[in-house]
């Protein structure tokens, strides 16, 4: 267990309840039609909105193998990217994104195909965004060694092979809902003059322990957080005390070369 409070956060709870939900599912302890997306029982006024299933539908593996190669996949590039990638510094970032590539999924997988189970897409955009930050960087997929870029297109047509061109739009939504991430927070503000509206807000980074002037060591450096902004009157007050907030509108007293 102390190892396992040391895992990443979010990808270790995330794999966490996949496998527990799995486990119990094609165990026979649950029933997976409580569990999966149905759009019917969700948005609609006819019953108490069984909202979990905009969870739980990401927490469902494939069967047999599935249960153990799925969850490995997730954490595998999902740590990958929430300790080591430059997109995410600050902490709670990376919780943005899962969040942001999920609610696109839902939309497209979900809503848009009339999907099920959204675990493979989520594992798919987490592969994309890594091979982005590691275009070079040799993964093994397999028995096969190849460089990370062709990572999600490998992923995807193994799954056009196994399961099927339908579970394969499925997981293809996950590729799309991670470079529609990469276009709106770096492609459209960095050429196309655009703004990133995509933030972490200050909760959710103190959810992860965020704290202003932490510094969290990254495998590229380090990040120290940013020191809330101090409110003017207090600043002044603190000046004055200081002998730093007199004369000049807080600018200190002013004396002339030489004076003391």
């Amino acid at each position: 267990m102390d190892v396992f409070w040391t895992l990443p956060p979010v990808s270790r709870t995330i794999t966490a309840l996949a496998v527990t939900v799995s486990a119990l599912g094609y165990s026979g302890m649950i029933n997976f039609s409580n569990y999966v997306f149905f759009m019917d029982y969700i948005f609609t006024i006819k019953m108490v909105p069984q909202l979990w299933r905009l969870f739980t539908s990401f927490l469902i593996t494939k069967p047999k193998f599935g249960i153990i190669l799925d969850p490995y996949f997730l954490y595998q590039y999902g740590a990958g990217l929430e300790t080591e990638s430059p997109r995410f510094p600050q902490p709670g970032d990376f919780f943005v994104y899962t969040m942001f590539v999920g609610t696109v999924i839902l939309g497209a997988a979900g809503v848009v195909l009339r999907s099920y189970t959204f675990l493979q897409a989520l594992s798919l955009a987490f592969a994309y965004t890594y091979a982005q930050d590691n275009p070079t960087r040799q993964v093994s997929f397999f028995i096969i060694t190849f460089d990370a870029k062709y990572l999600p297109f490998s992923m995807l047509f193994l799954t056009f092979i196994i399961d099927g061109p339908e579970s394969a739009m499925t997981q293809l939504t996950g590729l799309i809902a991670a470079h529609l991430f990469d276009f709106l927070t770096r492609i459209w503000p960095t050429f196309g003059g655009g703004r990133n509206y995509i933030f972490t807000p200050a909760v959710v980074k103190q959810w992860f322990g965020g704290r202003p002037g932490n510094v969290t060591a990254r495998p590229y450096g380090s990040v120290q957080q940013g020191r809330a902004p101090e409110d003017p009157a207090s600043a002044r007050a603190t000046g004055r005390s200081t002998g730093f907030g007199g004369g000049w509108d807080g600018r200190g007293p002013g004396y002339r070369l030489g004076e003391q």
